[in-house]
């Protein structure tokens, strides 16, 4: 098992509902997972100053303006984000951490067939991460608090997060509450499985 944390940065945890909460859980969880052998990743989008973005870039004009560029402080990791010098760091170029990276062959050198999934945004880069992973038979353990959003255009954002949950949770992951699985870390012995089942 992995923790996969997703865009945990400055740009991200402003713009994001308790995006400040959610790295202070996130942080509690990453702790429980250190203590019990558990690799941590923390994961971010932010592409090179001479990328070509495509679509990305030209859906949006903040990403082509250089919101994301690696050296930007608003694509840096938040500093409110515990990032410890035994936890592993990769960059992803677009919205799931599987695509165009190494993750996938990190988590087989690791052995690891389960990742747990937190960050922003719920609906965006968490989800399509949590998508990319099933469709690999890597099994996920969303986490419904230590996950947020700042919506979409027309709904709210209690809206945006309680569908993209129950997508999550219906088709590609197990959904779980920071606290549960901080306690299902606690009680398992080194090395067992914490997925329900």
């Amino acid at each position: 098992m992995a923790l996969v944390n997703i865009d945990v940065q400055n740009v991200f945890v402003e713009m994001a509902v308790d995006g400040l909460a959610v790295a202070q859980r996130i942080n509690r969880l990453a702790a429980a997972c250190r203590a019990a052998g558990i690799p941590v990743i923390h994961v971010r989008h932010a592409v090179a100053a001479d990328a070509d973005l495509r679509i990305l870039g030209e859906q949006f004009d903040v990403v082509r303006e250089g919101m994301l560029e690696r050296s930007s402080q608003t694509a840096a990791f938040h500093p409110d984000l515990v990032i410890d010098p035994s936890d592993q760091l990769l960059e992803k170029p677009h919205f799931g951490a599987f695509y165009d990276t190494h993750l996938e062959e990190r988590l087989g050198r690791l052995g690891v067939d389960t990742i747990i999934v937190t960050g922003i945004e719920t609906n965006v880069c968490c989800e399509t991460t949590a998508r990319e992973a099933m469709v690999r038979d890597i099994r996920v353990l969303f986490v419904s608090d230590a996950t947020t959003t700042g919506g979409v255009p027309g709904l709210s954002v209690d809206e945006v997060q309680r569908a993209s949950l129950a997508t999550v949770g219906t088709f590609f992951a197990e959904l779980v509450t920071a606290d549960e699985l901080v306690a299902r870390i606690g009680d398992a012995p080194v090395g067992a499985t914490v997925v329900s089942g």
